[in-house]
This record gives structure tokens, C-alpha cells and sequence, in this order.
């Protein structure tokens, strides 16, 4: 998809696919599985920067390109604020602990803040991409803005 800008379709796809690991981190933290929590909020916001990023053509093998390029197009340039990098880190650092680190769990405190921040970002970048036309204002889900 490099160069090509990705169609609306594909781009609500992409959202629908944050919208649904969003929605498990939600449950997760519910339910009182913070690690997990805290894993698909970061998927979540994986899948929302995805998309802003094929609204622009720009597609990646690896999380670590994705929210290289995310930062280098969006955040240096004042698209998104500048908190959102350390927010994506800190979402980033957080699914590594809690999917590969035994010795070490990720807390309540941690998974909300985590869902918080998940819920803000997805929410972000569909509004971004209702802004720039991408997507119809009517093609957005009721997640808050």
C-alpha cells in the first residue's frame, strides 16, 4: 500500500478492527484482567495510527516503523499533540510487559490510564480522518471524541 492512499472502505475496516480491541480492553479491564487490558488498548491504537497512516499511502512491516513514521508525520508536525508519542510508548512498553514479561504485571492504575488513553487516540484519529476527508463524517462510530 506504500504510495497508494488507502480507500474509505479499508480505512473504516482498519477503524472497526481498533473499535473491537478497544472494546476487549474495555471488558478486560472490567473483568479485572489488567495485562490483557492493557495489551488490546495498545492494539487498539495500533490499528487507529494504521489507518491515519493509509489515508496518507503509508503502510509498515513493523510496530516499531508504524509509530516511527506516526510520530514523523503526525506528532513532529503538530497534527496530534506532542504528549501522543509518549502516550504510544508508554501503551507500546506496557502490551511488552504485559504479554512477555512473567516477573512483572501490569496494575490497575496502569490499565486504566491505559484504556483512558486508548479510547482518546482511536477516537483522535477517526476524527482526523473525517477532518481531512478520508471518511465521511457519517461513517464514524459513536466513540467519544
Amino acid at each position: 500500500m506504500n504510495g497508494e492512499k488507502a480507500e474509505p472502505a479499508v480505512l473504516m475496516a482498519m477503524l472497526d478492527k481498533a473499535d473491537e480491541k478497544l472494546q476487549a480492553a474495555q471488558r478486560e479491564l472490567k473483568d479485572k484482567f489488567y495485562g490483557e487490558s492493557a495489551s488490546r488498548a495498545y492494539y487498539a491504537v495500533f490499528h487507529a495510527v494504521c489507518a491515519v497512516l493509509a489515508g496518507r499511502g503509508l503502510s509498515f512491516a513493523s510496530h516499531s516503523q508504524a509509530i516511527g513514521a506516526f510520530n514523523r508525520e503526525f506528532i513532529k508536525t503538530g497534527i496530534f499533540p506532542g504528549d501522543t508519542a509518549r502516550k504510544i510508548q508508554r501503551l507500546f512498553e506496557d502490551r511488552q510487559t504485559a504479554d512477555y514479561d512473567w516477573s512483572i504485571h501490569v496494575d490497575e492504575a496502569t490499565a486504566i490510564e491505559d484504556v483512558h488513553d486508548a479510547e482518546w487516540l482511536v477516537s483522535a484519529c477517526r476524527k482526523h480522518l473525517v477532518q481531512t476527508g478520508f471518511l465521511n463524517g457519517d461513517s464514524s462510530t459513536n466513540m467519544p471524541i
